[in-house]
């Protein structure tokens, strides 16, 4: 980066620092500045060129802290354990028996089962990235949403604020599980967003499948992953419709997206037998995507915040009239 952008905004600027200059930029005032008196004291004259060294040298050390950083591991157990560092680049392996944990810088932990794999990819200020290869983890997050990922070998797990556990085996098939808050799960352009309490599968070559209560029943689950994974059609998607519960509505509000024409008219025929919409939300506006109607949808239904529905920016892959 050249100094000159942190100076006079000349230069070329970092990725880094035109990003924290954007978030702080929502901080703007629009009042006008205030009027000070004539009289200022002489050292009022020169503070601005000091703040403006000290903003420099803290916009430097925020875009470079990110590129040497390096996280906390802690490897076995409390009585026998080694405490080291994880640098960008470097992976993490676990055997049979060992158990591991990684502090992510001040946003989160990791705790490694045995017999994973893993990689740091990317330890920046705006960007905290593992590859998981293989085995398990359990992440816990307290950082603000979309600044933790963890990618693996069909999907991307993209933290919202949550506490979730992450399987994938050594075909690179994977499982997400959420205790706490949501998690998005993404790959090319398919994406699902996954509640506290709710499951989803991914698998190479495909991406996330739709979200489930696992305590739907075992013909929902079955018939759900041979819609998601094996070319299921209409035989499927009737099982689905027909075991569906009013909790299932997750589930059934994916599917909107992911099946079309004819298909989404059922869709939203079952869901509004099992949840009717809201006054003033038509089955044309939903099946058409209408954000606004579904967003009152999603909200009346207590599937969660609307916020965290409106990251889905991906229209309706057709128009049903």
């Amino acid at each position: 980066m050249n100094d000159d952008y942190l100076w006079d905004g000349s230069g070329e600027p970092d990725p880094e620092v035109q990003r924290l200059e954007r978030l702080l930029g929502r901080l703007r005032s629009d009042r006008p500045a205030p009027e000070l008196p004539e009289n200022r004291p002489a050292w009022f004259r020169w503070a601005p060129a000091a703040a403006a060294v000290v903003l420099a040298g803290f916009s430097t050390w925020i875009a470079t802290r990110g590129v040497t950083a390096s996280w906390q591991v802690v490897v076995g157990s409390d009585r026998n354990r080694s405490v080291g560092r994880l640098e960008v680049g470097e992976s993490l392996v676990t055997d049979e028996k060992t158990r591991a944990k990684l502090s992510i810088a001040h946003i989160g932990v990791v705790e490694i089962e045995p017999n994973t794999r893993l990689r740091l990819v990317k330890a920046r200020l705006t960007e905290h990235r593992i590859a998981l290869d293989r085995g398990v983890i359990h992440a816990s997050i307290w950082a603000p949403p979309r600044l933790f990922f963890v990618d693996t070998p069909s999907a991307v797990a993209v933290d919202l604020g949550c506490a979730y556990s992450l399987n994938v085996d050594d075909q690179g098939a994977g499982l997400l599980q959420v205790t706490t808050g949501w998690v998005g799960f993404e790959r090319d352009g398919r994406e699902s967003f996954i509640p506290a309490g709710a499951h989803c599968k991914t698998r190479p070559g495909i991406g996330p499948g739709t979200p489930y209560f696992p305590e739907a029943s075992e013909a929902f689950r079955e018939a759900l992953d041979r819609l998601d994974f094996e070319n299921g059609g209409t035989r499927e998607l009737d099982m689905v419709l027909l075991q569906a519960r009013k909790q299932d509505m997750l589930t059934l509000w994916h599917l909107l997206r992911r099946v079309e024409d004819v298909e989404r008219v059922r869709v939203y025929g079952r869901m509004a037998v099992l949840a009717p919409p809201p006054k003033g939300v038509t089955r044309e506006g939903v099946l058409s995507g209408d954000r606004r109607m579904l967003d009152r949808w999603w909200d009346e239904l207590g599937l969660g915040q609307t916020s965290f529905w409106r990251l889905w920016k991906a229209p309706f892959p057709s128009t049903v009239k």
